[in-house]
């Protein structure tokens, strides 16, 4: 029984030969949703507590969502009706919103249904993982292996489905609109192409790569840093090729007008709307003056502005407006910043360590339990970091952009404030390169034990 279950899970199944890896995909994908419906509906997640009006449902963007829905527009993030907003970037909090008209304002069936389409993202992702680490491996002979384990462990890993299954936000499309835009990036550099007679730099994937990487800024614009490096990367495969670079430059610049294509009806909202140049959200400058509160530490935890209507922020935000309230608090955090440069740096070292190693958060339930969390959550950056060396250190194809992905997407929230969350856009990475650290250690210890036998019996008369 385990023998043909272990066979099925590898694609093995004497349906079409071992080879069929969109099979595999397949199938990783629909049992990683499947897992994911059925806790959803027997832990009954969709059951969100009615504290503060719902609030938890979405925080800010469930109040945005509320709005949309009640025929009030894109506004109110907060607690009454405050007016417009770019509090929240567009793409989540529509969908929420659509959720929200069809199944009802903060219920349990809406619930349902958005962690459903959270779960859709998140088995999806897996399939994601699958073709990057067999693409990115298969120089190495362990692709299929390292795809097969990440793959299955992003379909079955409680860690890695917790943010579909609990949490009403944007984690889970982020984290799937980029883990295909690495895909789409492997594909136009050839990387792990069995065919190579292939055309590698299309149009098509161009064109989708400027789709994907608007809707990303769309759903969460921190990950933008990364947008360029990506692009440059790969005209880099293009450069190698005779005669490829300036057809893959006009290629380039056709993402770059698409891109800008999809983020121009919500620049032109916000112009008109709230008469600001606001590309992505509005919120910058609060969250700043938030993150350099001495009472917070470097670590501000619940939302920006008070969601009770008595408190003087909440009264200033709805007095001044969004964007002249976050133009104040800005202005506040650049003038704290400038007299407190020391302090400010040692949050940034700090907040590099916890974004990586244990984020600071209230304790919500038993000290063993938050220890067990605080221990999983640094044992995956560390073997996702060691990982990561050994796949440079053996010149793994592609590693280089993974390696720009760790370095760059985290910067903004190191200058700001960390949370558990932020680091959802790079765990699929990290269950890569952990799968690939661990089997590289197996393989390093039973090459040295091979390799001892050899010197103490270079005969090899003791088998005899």
């Amino acid at each position: 029984m385990m023998s043909r279950l272990n066979a099925w899970m590898k694609g093995e199944d004497g349906s079409g030969g071992s080879d069929s890896s969109r099979r595999i995909q397949w199938r990783i994908f629909w049992v990683g949703l499947v897992v994911r419906l059925l806790y959803i509906t027997l832990a009954h997640t969709y059951r969100i507590r009615l504290f503060q009006d719902h609030f938890q449902f979405g925080w800010e963007v469930g109040r945005i969502a509320r709005a949309v829905a009640t025929g009030y527009g894109y506004s109110d993030p907060f607690t009454g009706h405050t007016g417009p907003t770019a509090w929240c970037p567009p793409l989540y909090t529509l969908l929420l919103a659509g959720v929200f008209k069809v199944f009802g304002v903060y219920s349990a069936t809406s619930a349902w249904v958005i962690f459903a389409i959270d779960s859709v993202f998140s088995a999806a992702t897996a399939s994601a993982i699958y073709e990057i680490a067999l693409r990115c491996y298969r120089s190495q002979g362990t692709g299929r292996s390292v795809a097969l384990w990440s793959g299955w462990l992003w379909a079955l890993y409680p860690a890695a489905m917790q943010y579909a299954v609990h949490w009403v936000w944007d984690m889970t499309l982020t984290t799937f609109l980029f883990t295909w835009v690495l895909v789409l990036a492997l594909r136009v550099r050839g990387i792990g192409e069995e065919d190579a007679s292939r055309p590698r730099s299309t149009t098509i994937r161009w064109a989708v790569f400027g789709v994907l990487w608007g809707l990303i800024c769309l759903s969460n614009s921190t990950l933008i840093l990364f947008l360029p490096i990506c692009g440059v990367w790969m005209l880099l495969g293009a450069a190698k090729q005779r005669g490829q670079l300036a057809p893959a430059v006009g290629q380039a610049v056709l993402a770059g007008v698409i891109f800008l294509a999809c983020m121009a009806p919500w620049v032109w909202r916000n112009w008109t709307v709230m008469h600001a140049f606001i590309p992505t959200r509005s919120n910058l400058g609060a969250e700043m003056y938030q993150s350099v509160q001495p009472e917070h530490q470097g670590f501000p935890w619940g939302t920006t502005v008070s969601y009770f209507e008595a408190t003087p922020n909440f009264k200033s935000y709805k007095k001044l407006g969004e964007v002249a309230y976050v133009k104040q608090q800005g202005d506040l955090a650049d003038a704290y910043i400038r007299t407190h440069h020391r302090w400010f740096a040692e949050l940034f070292v700090k907040r590099i360590y916890f974004f990586w190693f244990g984020v600071p958060h209230p304790v919500e339930k038993s000290l063993f339990v938050e220890v067990m969390r605080e221990l999983n959550y640094g044992f995956l950056s560390l073997s996702g970091l060691l990982g990561l060396a050994v796949s440079i250190r053996r010149r793994v194809p592609g590693v280089w952009l993974f390696a720009w992905a760790f370095a760059v997407l985290p910067f903004a929230y190191y200058l700001i404030t960390v949370q558990a969350r932020f680091r959802h856009p790079l765990e699929p990475l990290i269950a890569i390169f952990s799968v690939f650290l661990f089997q590289s250690a197996e393989k390093g210890r039973v090459w040295s034990f091979r390799a001892a036998l050899v010197r103490s019996d270079p005969k090899g008369t003791s088998g005899k």
